[in-house]
């Protein structure tokens, strides 16, 4: 089955049930506010759906200070040559226009909590009864001995949007026949699970289509194993031959420190000198703004009621995304998307008075590994335990067929186009 807008738009009406339909007056005259910051797939399917969905008896304002944003999801397969940056990048003028929404276009600075404020680059204020915060994560520049922040143009890392993504692809390109890419992968939990070993398939896709085939992947990783490995693996083997090495923390025994006026990476057990390109992936934390409104332990993530997505530390809040703690989860855009619209239920409940249901999350994660071979892993969550737990699960298998790897790749497209028509439009 393709998942394409409709499907993604009706599984939002699924969720939020029949909530246009004689919603009560909003109690008194003013609207109820709710202020969303961050544009990503959290935060612009939360106002979109909080917006359209109460008929606009609520004022919704979103936060957002890029005038467009490019998805962190298939920046691979631009990486990869599949996709022009353009397809990546997206405006929020039809968003605010089609739903009735309030497009603020600063950096949200601060949140005060007592006052129910948002503090704003520009310095105004924006008060708030239900705050949806979504800010991503941040990266931890001291989590890799010798990177920083200042390291990160000579060692992109390609985690955040913009100019990083488009680096990643320049210092891929200008890899030699025979030269060597070091990639080093972070440690749990972090933004996209199968996001880096991805990005390898499409490294290697890269090299092997320019006749670079002598070229070298070596892939350091902290963790003992990653998400899909048991198929990217043979994949990697059958496609691209020993081009790509994974090496888990037993065999490299370490990152000890890296050098990025020489490129070079020292492990435990092997240095690795003058290589064409190091991509550092660090270990990420929840975006600033959350960890500094006491969201957020100092280089963590938010704790959330898994039924609602309302911060454990303050229940007028509500976080979003990659920078949350929801259990099963991954750190998806799809896992955003979906915590958007429960959350979304909830705020109308709260404050018009609309009818609300048990909670349902859903993710698929989809990798593409070359042309028309594309894998995925995800499944179905509910609250339980005091956490956000799969209820059933799917992954791709090494042995599918060649025509289902082509079906995969076909819904991974279409999932694109659905989720940022829900994002955007």
């Amino acid at each position: 089955m393709l998942i394409d807008r409709r499907s993604l738009v009706l599984s939002g009406l699924a969720l939020s049930g029949a909530t246009t339909l004689g919603a009560p007056a909003v109690l008194g005259q003013a609207k109820p506010r709710v202020v969303v910051v961050g544009g990503g797939a959290g935060g612009a399917t939360a106002a979109r759906y909080i917006a359209k969905d109460s008929n606009g008896a609520i004022a919704v304002t979103l936060v957002e200070e890029n005038e467009r944003y490019q998805t962190c999801f298939h920046s691979n397969l631009y990486i990869g040559g599949f996709k022009s940056y353009d397809e990546i990048v997206h405006g929020y003028d039809a968003l605010a226009r089609n739903n009735g929404i309030t497009l603020v276009r600063a950096r949200a600075t601060a949140i005060d909590r007592d006052k129910k404020e948002v503090v704003l680059s520009t310095g105004e204020r924006l008060p708030y009864d239900r705050l949806v915060l979504s800010p991503g994560i941040d990266l931890k520049y001291d989590s890799v001995p010798g990177w920083s922040k200042e390291a990160e143009e000579a060692m992109p890392h390609g985690w955040k949007p913009g100019r990083q993504t488009q680096l990643i692809k320049e210092r891929l390109d200008a890899v030699p026949d025979g030269g060597l890419i070091v990639m080093i992968t972070p440690p749990n939990p972090y933004r996209c699970p199968p996001g880096p070993y991805e990005r390898a398939s499409m490294f290697a896709h890269v090299l092997m289509k320019t006749g670079r085939k002598q070229a070298k992947i070596v892939i350091l990783d902290p963790k003992e194993s990653f998400s899909k490995q048991g198929v990217f693996q043979p994949d990697w083997e059958k496609r691209y031959g020993t081009m790509i090495e994974w090496l888990g923390p037993k065999v490299h025994d370490g990152i000890k420190s890296v050098d990025p006026k020489t490129n070079s990476v020292v492990t435990g057990f092997e240095t690795y000198r003058n290589c064409a390109f190091v991509n550092v992936i660090p270990a990420q934390m929840a975006g600033a703004i959350a960890r500094e409104a006491g969201l957020a332990p100092a280089g963590g993530y938010c704790a959330i009621d898994p039924a609602t997505m309302k911060s454990a530390a303050d229940p007028t809040i509500f976080v979003l995304g990659d920078a949350c703690i929801a259990g099963d989860m991954p750190k998806s855009a799809f896992s955003a998307n979906s915590q958007a619209k429960v959350a979304a239920m909830v705020i109308r409940g709260e404050l018009s008075g609309s009818r609300t249901f048990p909670p349902r999350y859903v993710n698929t994660c989809w990798s593409l590994v070359d042309t028309d071979d594309a894998i995925k892993v995800g499944g179905r969550y509910e609250p339980k335990d005091g956490k956000i737990a799969a209820v059933e699960t799917f992954v791709s298998q090494p042995d599918e067929s060649d025509e289902l790897r082509k079906q995969t790749q076909a819904e991974n497209i279409g999932w694109y186009a659905g989720i940022t028509a829900d994002m955007f439009t």
